[in-house]
């Protein structure tokens, strides 16, 4: 039997939230019909730094995505070269994360380079899209408590639905 599906491939970037969003993303899609008939989505993430290549997530974020019934599993890694031609889409979690990727961009890139935010709900939706400005940052909770976490996986949640309907729309 043939896949006639479209493939899609994401990478989730930024210095430490990017596993909670791939995970959400991954999660988000295997619960959506509509997309799973449509796509096959592979999803991946990787730090614009290599502070912590090769350790798993940070374990408050495991803690959040296990709570909300979601594995969160992915090992770190650092953006490279290949990224840019290997994913259709890369998709920063702030701006300080975006501007590292466009300086390193190659010219041979094939990716679509965007804030991840600019997918959030609290844009209308004929506005939604690929966007290097409009968009609503995921604030890094890595010096802060718990909470910041959950604030952040809530905003993976809404940013995936929303990249979700954007792929659907296309």
């Amino acid at each position: 039997m043939t896949d006639n599906r479209t493939k899609v491939s994401v990478l989730m970037v930024c210095l430490g939230r990017s596993p909670m969003a791939e995970a959400v993303l991954k999660s988000e899609i295997t619960k959506n019909e509509s997309i799973n008939s449509k796509f096959d989505i592979q999803v991946d993430s990787a730090g614009t730094g290599a502070y912590h290549e090769g350790e798993e997530a940070d374990d408050r974020t495991i803690a959040v995505c296990k709570k909300h019934g979601i594995n969160a599993d992915s090992i770190a890694r650092a953006v490279n070269k290949n990224d840019f031609t290997k994913f259709d889409y890369i998709l920063a979690m702030d701006q300080s994360n975006l501007q590292t990727l466009i300086n390193r961009q190659p010219s041979s890139s094939k990716s679509e380079i965007s804030l991840f935010g600019s997918f959030s709900p609290s844009i209308p939706t004929n506005q939604q899209g690929l966007s290097k400005t409009k968009a609503e940052a995921i604030s890094d909770p890595y010096y802060g408590g718990r909470d910041g976490f959950e604030i952040s996986f809530k905003k993976c949640q809404e940013f995936s639905k929303g990249f979700l309907d954007y792929l659907e729309r296309q």
